[in-house]
């Protein structure tokens, strides 16, 4: 299966380029499952319901969360009618929603997304690795699911990399999230799991991670803060992860960084030019 991973859209500069790249994207590159980060859709901070109906419109097949899923509070209520918006597995027991879900691909493959929350500089939560272990032992690749996807969000690139060497030849791809920053890092691991640090943002990166500079720039200096963060809106990069899976064992094969657009050196799969 052909799959792409959407790195963390921010705010209208993110959902357009999103809306402008990614109907394309699907026809040209015959992609079977795309998955996008969109804790920062709305505004810099969260989801709402619209947003996330546009993104499956687009042809997204599961949008993952992380430490802003309910900074939009209509996200606490409309997420348990929301089966493929998925937030971190390890928040608290009882917290509304799925930290996993079981979705099928454009051509009718089972595609098993998870989304986990790092602990490391983050707030505390759950433990991510014992919590992924349980689902990928309840749902195995190949006899459960076709491919496993995991969208590890966190701070830490030790953290995001010890995931993904516990989990390697288990599942399909760990793809780090979080730090709007893509690192270089991407490759398929030693027993066939796809991995990179961090996939990186899709939004303008003429900012600070996504957000206008002004007020960034403010807090550090000062200590003080004089307004709220604002997303940026200028030209923005389209960021992600292509990559594809041997139908036989649901491991990868062959993985490239998208970079479309904006001021970032511009990258595209080969393999699939």
């Amino acid at each position: 299966m052909r799959f792409l991973f959407v790195g963390d859209v921010v705010g209208r500069a993110g959902r357009a380029v999103v809306q402008s790249r990614l109907p394309g994207l699907i026809a040209d590159w015959k992609l079977d499952c795309v998955i996008l980060n969109g804790e920062n859709a709305a505004g810099g901070f969260g989801i709402t319901e619209q947003i996330y109906q546009e993104f499956l419109d687009l042809g997204v097949d599961a949008v993952t969360l992380g430490n802003h899923a309910w900074d939009q509070r209509e996200a606490l209520v409309f997420i348990e009618r929301a089966p493929k918006l998925i937030r971190p597995i390890n928040f608290p027991e009882g917290t509304p929603g799925r930290g996993a879900a079981l979705v099928a691909a454009k051509n009718g493959g089972r595609v098993l997304v998870l989304n986990a929350m790092g602990r490391v500089f983050m707030d505390p939560m759950d433990d991510p690795f014992a919590a992924i272990e349980r689902e990928i032992s309840a749902c195995p690749l190949r006899l459960g699911a076709d491919a496993i996807i995991i969208d590890m969000h966190g701070e830490a690139t030790s953290e995001k990399q010890a995931l993904a060497h516990l989990v390697d030849g288990r599942v399909s791809a760990v793809i780090g999230t979080h730090t709007h920053a893509p690192t270089a890092d991407y490759r398929v691991l030693g027993n066939g799991t796809a991995f990179v640090s961090d996939v990186g943002m899709t939004g303008d990166y003429d900012s600070i991670i996504g957000m206008e500079k002004a007020e960034p720039i403010m807090r550090f200096v000062r200590k003080i803060p004089s307004s709220r963060f604002e997303p940026a809106g200028g030209p923005a990069t389209f960021c992600g992860l292509a990559f594809e899976t041997d139908d036989a064992s649901g491991l990868v094969r062959r993985v490239a960084s998208v970079r479309l657009g904006g001021p970032l050196e511009q990258a595209r799969p080969a393999f699939w030019e």
